[in-house]
């Protein structure tokens, strides 16, 4: 049985052998990406680079990146879903050599040294063509020289990869599969099927093609590339023969611990629990300082805490034991993952006053649903003659017991029977899909490619934040960013800073930017170590997601910084700068909003 460690290394050990260079999985919160809340594939940080940019470590790169997807969260316990997860992912950037990329991923799946399947077990799928692209022969052909026979040529649903509303990269991807040896469902049974005959372990994407603006043909990159990605939970699941992640290495483990310490052990509460708990590790041990809150990634962290506390409640697992879960995951990951062990107290502290806010919350809830009682009876005493009050607590004042108290269904109709009283379970139904529909529109966004949208003004708000920061720091020496958000529009800037900006503090700030930007200093990219980049006095922002090589921006005796984003050449193109608005992000930490203008 092949465990998630021993699958890391195995993918570490088989691209170092093929001369790919590993990186540092990046942050699980995208930087100057306004479409989603949180890193969502490990492609995700790489899509400059899969636009052009050239990466410090060269053009074959692998990594493991931690993830993060709440669109299908109360999906979680079954199965197959998880809030949090890794991916194994390696690129080759500038090319698309087909062959090599299919000969790779062919030795690493049946190589006795890696996965050791047989190649008799093993089915592929490819694109089959259509108006605008032709079918994949190469892709099959060179999977055929490795003596695959089982190749399925299927349409673009299945064999294509594009960014979130298909501008921008896009391609053919090659799928690979387990043939798990059950019988074929049909005479079309292939791997587009959902019979359960074929398991998707792999895939590689064939960057070759671009679309410009909606409803254009793709046309031919200049510089194609090849993104290859493996879910680590998934793809350990299908080659050690188990139904779901939660019966192998680290998962496994955590799902004993509760099912040990519980009075009242359910499996889809446990793996709630262990799913949620392990997602909120990743979130607050994250280099960029998400805590919770209600808005953004903290009203997402919020609620998988409570959901987690929700569901220990249920079962008799003592919150105290979600500290010692989370100190598990803490060890598990901090050999990936720096920045999870560098910030295990502050993890632990985030959790601790959670769970106190959430008892309280519960106070309040208890206090809430009395209310609710007692507006009834009220409405009984001085109904009109003839009008009918019945005993039943809205789908609306149930959803808002829930919502605003953390009180599970379960538990306002377990109160309300007690008072003789039933809940509109309908009503608090349809009310939970409407909050759903939003938090799946909040949480996992359309993904259009981290800086898909870098055109010229995203560029000049990236560099005009390097400015901003630099001149909070005149009046703050320890200021550090604790997160960004860029569009096109607009930029927005988080930082430690302890108080709120005076009037002549924000003025100060606008005339130092503007200042910059008036002498036109050319803005200088230098590629060196990372020691060597620290030695010369570079400021890295999040230093732990760089690798051994970084590339080195420098905006005169004004900025230099570690980075890897987009920037002008000169500060001249930036504009006027004017800030409109400062306020806080969360305790300690500032926020400014600011536009450039011409």
């Amino acid at each position: 049985m092949i465990t998630d460690r021993q699958l890391k290394d195995l993918w570490f050990k088989f691209f170092s052998a093929h001369n790919y260079k590993k990186i540092n999985g990046y942050s699980i919160i995208p930087e100057n990406d306004p479409t989603v809340l949180f890193t969502t594939a490990g492609m995700h940080p790489l899509v400059p680079y899969l636009l052009g940019e050239k990466h410090p470590e060269g053009d074959k790169i692998f990594d493991v990146q931690r993830c993060l997807r709440t669109n299908d969260i109360d999906e979680v316990g079954d199965d197959s879903h998880l809030t949090c997860f890794e991916m194994l992912g390696c690129w080759t950037l500038g090319e698309c050599n087909k062959k090599e990329m299919i000969k790779l991923s062919f030795e690493f799946l049946t190589g006795k040294e890696y996965l050791n399947i047989p190649k008799e077990s093993l089915a592929v799928s490819v694109f089959a063509g259509d108006d605008n692209a032709p079918r994949d022969e190469e892709a099959a052909q060179a999977w055929r020289d490795c003596g695959i026979n089982k190749i399925f040529f299927l349409p673009k649903e299945n064999n294509w990869w594009a960014l979130g509303g298909g501008i921008g990269p896009c391609g053919p991807d090659t799928e690979m599969f387990i043939d798990t040896g059950k019988p074929a469902c049909s005479e079309n049974c292939s791997p587009a099927c959902d019979c359960g005959k074929y398991l998707e372990i792999w895939n590689d994407v064939f960057m070759q093609y671009k679309v410009e603006k909606e409803g254009d043909k793709p046309v031919a990159l200049k510089k194609p590339n090849i993104d290859t990605g493996m879910g680590l939970e998934r793809t350990l699941a299908v080659i050690n023969n188990v139904k779901s992640p939660y019966e192998i290495g680290c998962l496994k483990r955590a799902l004993e611990f509760v099912r040990a310490n519980s009075l009242n052990f359910d499996e889809r509460s446990a793996r709630i629990i262990v799913d949620h708990t392990r997602a909120a590790t990743f979130i607050l041990g994250d280099e960029k300082g998400v805590v919770p809150s209600n808005l953004g990634q903290g009203y997402v962290l919020r609620r998988l805490i409570r959901r987690a506390i929700n569901h220990s409640r249920k079962i008799g697992f003592d919150t105290v034991n979600l500290i010692l879960l989370s100190n598990m995951f803490v060890e598990e990951y901090g050999e990936d993952y720096a920045d999870i062990k560098l910030n295990r107290s502050k993890i632990e502290q985030e959790l601790n006053k959670e769970i106190d806010k959430f008892a309280k919350a519960l106070d309040e809830g208890f206090k809430e649903f009395e209310k609710v009682i007692a507006g009834i009876e009220k409405h009984k005493l001085f109904a009109k003659q003839g009008e009918v009050v019945e005993n039943i607590i809205s789908g609306k004042a149930a959803f808002r017991l829930y919502d605003t108290f953390g009180f599970p269904i379960e538990l306002t109709k377990e109160l309300a029977n007690e008072k003789g009283y039933i809940v509109d379970e309908e009503g608090f139904k349809e009310k939970f899909k409407e909050h759903q529909e939003k938090s799946r529109s909040l949480n996992a966004g359309v993904f259009k490619g981290g800086l898909a949208d870098s055109g010229e003004q995203t560029t000049k708000y990236h560099t005009a934040t390097h400015i901003l920061l630099a001149g909070i720091r005149q009046l703050n020496p320890s200021a550090m960013q604790k997160g960004s958000n860029i569009t096109c529009e607009r930029m927005r800037l988080d930082f430690n800073f302890d108080h709120k900006m005076t009037d002549d503090e924000i003025k100060y700030l606008e005339k130092f930017v503007n200042d910059v930007i008036s002498k036109d200093i050319p803005v200088e990219c230098q590629e060196m170590s990372l020691e060597d980049a620290q030695k010369s006095g570079a400021v890295g922002v999040f230093e732990n997601k760089y690798g051994n090589m970084v590339k080195v921006y420098t905006i005169g005796n004004i900025s230099k910084e570690i980075c890897g984003g987009p920037h002008v050449k000169k500060t001249g193109e930036l504009g006027k700068f004017t800030i409109i608005k400062e306020e806080s992000s969360s305790s300690g930490v500032r926020r400014i909003k600011a536009i450039l203008s011409e």
